[in-house]
């Protein structure tokens, strides 16, 4: 009956999106030709079938519909928003190969417009539906628990806590009495499954053997019930937590990261190469040789200052900056402070504006940095403050940035008192086990308007 029932909420998916993908088509065509559904040229009938034939593709080859009950809402969105671009990438190499430039421009990005702004309030709408419905116990799905703990008590704590997701615990089963909700031990299992609807078994690791855990799965199998289990990182700080395969041997991985996967390190590298061409191509082309000329105005020395930062793995690079200070010996191993006697008068304005950091775009641009990232170091400080802060190298993870997370929420500028550095560790932590696009974006968007406003702790 759950199976009739996943087949006809798929259908509903299904028939929504296309309702929303169909009318976007009309409404585009209707905005861009004035006649509705009258399409402007005999061609556009079968661009038609094609857009709903490459959703409907897209949609059973990836199981999209196959949606994990407690997957976060904002995921879901982002999900959905991925589809959308993957069809119109799929639309638009058809486009290009067949040469089909007859269609309008404008009328195909008024239909992913709509497309997306209805699929994303459809999906919406039956979401919150669906939340609605399992909240008032229907959709369910029925649960035991083999092992009694405290993550245990903690996933019945979960399901009472989110109705929404349709989660109805039934009881426990553990070699001996459990303070709440007992059914028995491992032997009266099967005897109650076949008697009670259960949906899913969840063995809470260390607290059964494994030998019963082995035939609890294949017993699973038979009787189409699926089998989880749990066991206990409440103790590690990192949430990402990845199941790796040696040939038949399962390894958990506790410190994966997002960017350990080959698709997010494509993603942020194009991300990096975009912005950093853009940005030398169109203001460092011109920009520099005005800079260059002030620097040699204003004081004796190179116009580049180079040091060596820490990069990722801990991997040593040059750091290019203009330079913003007299020639001096301790730049390798003192921070700038305010009033600063070292910093030079165009110096004071290049590190007010950023304009100083500029050049690090060709760091970016080669594949030493990143636009978005935990700032360098000079060698000095990784040293000294990877014995003081605890878990102060898990930064060295992902490449360094221009600007990264701890400077858009203001940790800018010299670390005189140690806990200013653990505050940036902190957000850089964050930063490497959250990343995410979007992430990226956001931070460029907070250290832009950061420039524009200025900065008190940039000098």
């Amino acid at each position: 009956m759950k199976n009739g029932a996943n087949t006809k909420l798929k259908i509903l998916y299904l028939f929504g999106d296309l309702l929303a993908l169909n009318f976007a088509i009309a409404l585009s065509s209707s905005i861009k030709f004035y006649n509705g559904l009258r399409f402007h040229s005999d061609y556009y009938p079968e661009l038609f079938a094609v857009f709903n034939i490459i959703w409907i593709a897209i949609m059973l080859v990836s199981k999209a519909y196959n949606i994990p009950r407690t997957m976060h809402f904002s995921r879901r969105i982002w999900r959905t928003i991925g589809f959308v671009f993957l069809h119109g990438m799929l639309i638009s190499s058809i486009w290009v190969i067949l040469k089909a430039y007859y269609f309008s421009r404008e009328f195909l990005a008024l239909t992913y417009l709509f497309f997306s702004f209805f699929l994303l309030c459809w999906r919406v709408i039956l979401q919150y539906s669906l939340r609605i419905y399992r909240r008032s116990g229907m959709n369910y799905r029925s649960v035991i628990v083999y092992g009694y703990g405290t993550i245990a008590d903690e996933l019945i704590s979960f399901f009472d806590k989110h109705p929404e997701y349709g989660y109805k615990f039934k009881g426990f089963f553990d070699s001996q009495d459990t303070p709440s909700d007992y059914l028995g031990t491992y032997a009266d299992i099967e005897p109650y499954v076949e008697e009670n609807e259960v949906d899913e078994i969840y063995c809470c690791l260390p607290y059964v053997e494994y030998s019963n855990i082995k035939k609890l799965v294949d017993y699973g199998d038979e009787a189409l019930i699926k089998v989880k289990l749990m066991t206990d990182f409440r103790g590690f700080s990192s949430k990402n937590v990845e199941l790796e395969r040696y040939d038949h041997i399962p390894i958990l991985s506790v410190n994966s990261t997002p960017l350990d996967d080959w698709k997010n390190r494509f993603v942020k590298r194009s991300f990096d190469i975009a912005i950093s061409s853009i940005i030398i191509l169109g203001i460092l082309s011109w920009l520099y040789p005005i800079v260059a000329v002030l620097i040699k105005l204003d004081s004796r020395g190179p116009i580049l200052f180079r040091q060596k930062r820490t990069g990722q793995d801990n991997k040593n690079f040059y750091c290019y900056k203009f330079r913003t200070m007299t020639l001096n010996l301790s730049s390798e191993s003192v921070q700038a402070t305010k009033n600063d006697q070292r910093i030079t008068g165009l110096g004071q304005f290049l590190r007010k504006t950023s304009i100083d950091e500029l050049p690090q775009f060709w760091n970016v641009l080669k594949g030493d940095m990143s636009v978005i990232g935990p700032r360098p170091h000079m060698l000095k400080h990784t040293e000294e403050y990877s014995h003081k802060i605890e878990k102060f190298m898990a930064r060295h993870f992902v490449k360094p940035g221009i600007t990264g997370l701890a400077q858009a929420k203001g940790f800018r500028g010299p670390t005189t008192q140690l806990y200013q550095m653990s505050n940036r560790v902190k957000l850089d932590r964050f930063y490497v086990e959250n990343w995410s696009l979007m992430l990226d974006i956001k931070i460029l968007a907070l250290t832009a308007v950061s420039i524009m406003k200025g900065d008190e702790n940039a000098f």
